[in-house]
């Protein structure tokens, strides 16, 4: 039996095999504690700081800006509460969207609750912020601003270089969780004006359990752990080599293949749309129809129950409701209600996301069982 197509790469992505080739001589030859002096050590080390420079090279970063973290949400937890810990003298307010990651919404939810002042600010209904709208958020004792570069549920693109730009103005610093952009779409910290950006390695085909954080020159920065030091003291702890090996390596194939892959996926992803918009009456699209990360699509059935319809097609395709870190809950996604989405169309929501191993005969292997799971669902209704 053929394997389900997978169509789930925003949740997580396979290892590339360069990337696990790049890991394995540090699995077994290669052990050494980056921290140690002997021959070990200084190959354990070099392999690290070329890692950094990889990964820096990826958002035209410096080496020297790239601190290692163990994931995205805790380079988004360094970013949001490190800040605020080196900062908060200058003011306790600061200002995200109502559609960020739990791993940014939680990290400001917990400085709120220490007695920080939170705005969220709204989204129009394709998801996207209004940069207007942050700029009146803003207050005397604004420390920080944390507004995602693309979307994970619906894939909009957020308009990080206005905010920044507004930002800078008044001194306010810019965080922004890239991690579902990074390796999708050209990223640049000096583009975007950001002070602060998180990546996720097992986004773009590096392993889970390895992420970074930019934090621009300059920047104040308190860490939340303490230990020996490591990572200029912002992440004490033994760096996890072949992990950032694979982080680094990753990076320079993202780097690579970014522009002209995307432009595959989208062409995937536009024939998807077009298969299943044919064959159901009543389809919706969710997110915004340029300004969107080249491999996502995030679709409402009619009269569908989504988690149902994956259910049933489920023996050939998978794919998901929405983030994989809150999909088994019941309740419709947060992100499309904040983009006022009726319960209705959002019980029908189902995310679909393309990516490198992606074929033709892929995307029409899904069209035909999503298709053929929705009549179903709509004759046994």
């Amino acid at each position: 039996m053929d394997r389900p197509v997978y169509l789930d790469y925003n949740a997580t992505t396979p290892v590339d095999p360069a990337v696990a080739d790049a890991i394995e001589p540090y699995l077994r030859a290669h052990f050494g504690n980056p921290s140690s002096s002997h021959a070990y050590g200084r190959m354990a080390h070099e392999a690290v700081e070329e890692a950094r420079a990889q990964v820096a090279a990826l958002i035209g970063a410096h080496p020297e800006e790239i601190v290692f973290t163990g994931c995205a949400t805790e380079a988004n937890n360094l970013a949001i509460r490190g800040v605020a810990r080196a900062a908060g003298h200058k003011g306790r307010h600061l200002i995200t969207s109502a559609v960020e990651h739990p791993a940014v919404t939680q990290p400001c939810n917990r400085l709120r609750e220490e007695g920080w002042e939170l705005s969220v600010v709204s989204v129009d209904r394709h998801g996207r912020v209004e940069p207007r709208d942050v700029a009146r958020a803003m207050r005397g004792d604004t420390v920080v601003i944390s507004i995602m570069h693309a979307n994970n549920e619906v894939g909009t693109i957020e308009p990080v270089e206005e905010i920044a730009a507004i930002a800078r103005r008044h001194g306010v610093l810019v965080h922004t969780d890239a991690a579902q952009s990074a390796g999708k779409i050209p990223v640049d910290v000096d583009a975007l004006g950001v002070d602060l950006l998180t990546l996720a390695g097992h986004k773009f085909y590096a392993t889970q359990g390895i992420g970074a954080l930019y934090v621009r020159q300059g920047t104040p920065m308190a860490p939340l752990l303490v230990g020996a030091g490591q990572e200029r003291g912002l992440r004490p702890g033994t760096e996890n080599v072949p992990a950032i090996v694979g982080l680094g390596r990753a990076a320079e194939l993202a780097r690579e293949m970014c522009q002209e892959d995307g432009a595959r996926q989208l062409g995937l992803r536009t024939c998807l749309h077009e298969l299943l918009s044919e064959a159901i009456p009543g389809l919706e699209r969710n997110g915004h129809p340029g300004l969107c990360l080249p491999n996502t699509l995030n679709l409402s059935f009619p009269d569908a129950d989504a988690r149902q319809l994956l259910s049933a097609a489920s023996s050939a395709v998978a794919a998901s409701v929405g983030s994989a870190c809150h999909a088994q809950g019941g309740s419709a996604s947060g992100v499309l209600g904040a983009m006022g989405v009726t319960a209705e169309r959002a019980r029908g929501a189902i995310r679909l996301s393309l990516g490198r191993p992606t074929t033709r005969d892929d995307i029409e292997r899904a069209a035909t069982a999503l298709i053929a799971a929705w009549r179903e669902a709509r004759a046994i209704a």
